[in-house]
C-alpha cells in the first residue's frame, strides 16, 4: 500500500481457540440474515430471506420451531432481556416490529409504523426501560412498549435511512442512531423527546454507515463499519475519533495467506479491556477474527474455513456464553450466510457431541505468534 511503514505490533492477548469441526443445516436457496441468542442460551433464533425466523438449540442444533408473519425482509431480530426472556422481537421492511412467544411460536404483539415505512433497526431502553426505539426512513421513532403508544418521532437529525439504533449500555437514557447519510447522533431520551432539545452530539463518519457497536470496560468506545468496508473507532462521549482504517480490507488481507478479504461481517467485543475483533470474510466463505488496536489490524486469531461456500451474513460467537465451556460443550460459535448454511464451529475439547451431524476437519488453526511485523498506513 502506498505510504505504508513497517512497525512492530504486539497482538492483544486473547483466548486461544483450537477449532476443528463444523456442522451445518442447509436451507436450500434461503439466505441466513442474522443469528441471535436467548439470554440463557437455550435457543438461538435465525432470520431467513423467506421472511421467517427459525429457532434451534445452540448446543445440539435441534430445530425447535418457526415464527412466520412478516410480509417483507426481516432486518433485525433480538430476544427480550426483560422479565419476559421467552419473547423474540423482529423488525421488517413491512413497517412492523413484532413480538413472538417462543414457547408456542405465536405472534403476541405488533407495532405498525405505517404502510409506507420501513424499520431497519430497533432497541429497547430508556431510564425506566420502557422505550422502544426504531430506525426508519430518515426518522428515529419511539414507542412506550408497555402500551404500544408512539411517544416521539425525530425527523430532523437524519436525511437518509437510519440503519442502526442502540441504547448505550450503562447509559440507558442515551440513544445512538446511525444512518446512510454518514452521521451518528446521540440523543438524551429522558422526558419529552424532540430534535431541538435532546440531540446531544453528532459524529460525521463521512460515508454510509452499516453497523455500529459499543465496547470497552465502560462502553465508552464505539466501533463503526461502513458500507464501503472501512472501520473507525470513536469515543462517543467526546465525539473523538481514535482510529480510522479506510483500507481495512487491505490491512486484513495482508495479515493472512488466504484470499483477499472482501467484506466485514461484524465486530465482536469479548468483554475484556478495550480488545476488539474485526470479523472479515471472503466471497468463498472463509472467515477470520482479526484483532484491532489503535495502530493496526493484526493477524487473525481464529480462521473458520470450509463451512461456507458464499458470503457470510452473521456471526454469533459463544466466547461470552454463560456457564463457559462446560455449558457450550466446546462450541466456538455459529455462522450463517447467503449459501443457506448454518454452521456450528467446535473447539478441540468438544466431547459428547452427536457425531451424526458433524463434518470433520472444516476449520484451520491460525498460526499463533506473539509479535509480528505488521504493515500500517500511518
Amino acid at each position: 500500500m502506498e505510504g505504508t511503514t513497517e512497525m512492530e505490533i504486539e497482538e492483544p492477548k486473547s483466548k486461544k481457540f483450537g477449532l476443528k469441526n463444523s456442522i451445518q443445516t442447509n436451507f436450500g436457496n434461503d439466505y441466513v440474515f442474522q443469528i441471535v441468542p436467548k439470554d440463557d442460551w437455550s435457543s438461538v433464533a435465525v432470520s431467513l430471506s423467506t421472511k421467517a425466523v427459525k429457532l434451534y438449540s445452540p448446543v445440539t442444533g435441534q430445530f425447535q420451531g418457526e415464527c412466520k408473519g412478516h410480509s417483507d425482509t426481516i432486518n433485525q431480530i433480538a430476544f427480550s432481556v426483560s422479565s419476559s426472556p421467552h419473547l423474540l422481537h423482529s423488525c421488517s421492511s413491512d413497517g412492523t416490529i413484532r413480538a413472538w412467544d417462543t414457547r408456542n411460536f405465536q405472534q403476541v404483539s405488533c407495532i405498525d409504523s405505517g404502510s409506507s415505512q420501513e424499520i431497519f433497526s430497533f432497541s429497547f431502553g430508556g431510564s425506566n426501560d420502557n422505550l422502544l426505539a426504531a430506525g426508519a426512513k430518515s426518522q428515529v421513532l419511539f414507542w412506550d412498549w408497555r402500551n404500544g403508544k408512539q411517544v416521539a418521532c425525530l425527523e430532523e437529525s437524519h436525511i437518509e435511512d437510519v440503519t442502526q439504533v442502540h441504547f448505550v449500555p450503562d447509559n440507558r437514557n442515551k440513544l445512538l442512531s446511525a444512518s446512510v447519510d454518514g452521521l451518528m447522533c446521540i440523543f438524551n431520551t429522558d422526558g419529552d423527546i424532540n430534535d431541538d432539545d435532546d440531540l446531544e452530539s453528532v459524529i460525521n463518519v463521512g460515508t454510509s454507515i452499516g453497523k455500529v457497536g459499543f465496547f470497552g470496560e465502560t462502553y465508552q468506545k464505539l466501533w463503526c463499519l461502513t458500507h464501503i468496508e472501512s472501520l473507525s473507532i470513536w469515543d462517543w462521549k467526546d465525539s473523538r475519533n481514535e482510529a480510522n482504517f479506510l483500507e481495512a480490507r487491505s490491512l486484513a488481507s495482508d495479515s493472512w495467506t488466504l484470499d483477499h478479504v472482501d467484506y466485514f461481517v461484524d465486530c465482536h467485543y469479548p468483554g475484556e479491556g478495550d480488545s476488539l475483533w474485526l470479523i472479515g470474510g471472503t466471497n468463498a466463505g472463509a472467515l477470520g477474527y482479526f484483532p484491532v488496536n489503535y495502530k493496526g489490524i493484526g493477524s487473525p486469531e481464529a480462521i473458520l474455513g470450509g463451512g461456507h461456500t458464499g458470503v457470510v451474513r452473521s456471526v454469533l460467537p459463544m466466547s461470552s456464553m454463560k456457564g463457559g465451556p462446560a455449558q457450550s460443550r466446546g462450541i466456538f460459535g455459529w455462522t450463517g450466510g447467503e449459501d443457506g448454511r448454518l454452521c456450528c464451529w467446535l473447539s478441540d475439547d468438544s466431547t459428547g457431541i452427536n457425531r451424526s451431524w458433524i463434518s470433520s476437519a472444516l476449520v484451520m488453526k491460525s498460526p499463533k505468534a506473539r509479535k509480528k511485523k505488521r504493515r500500517t498506513p500511518y
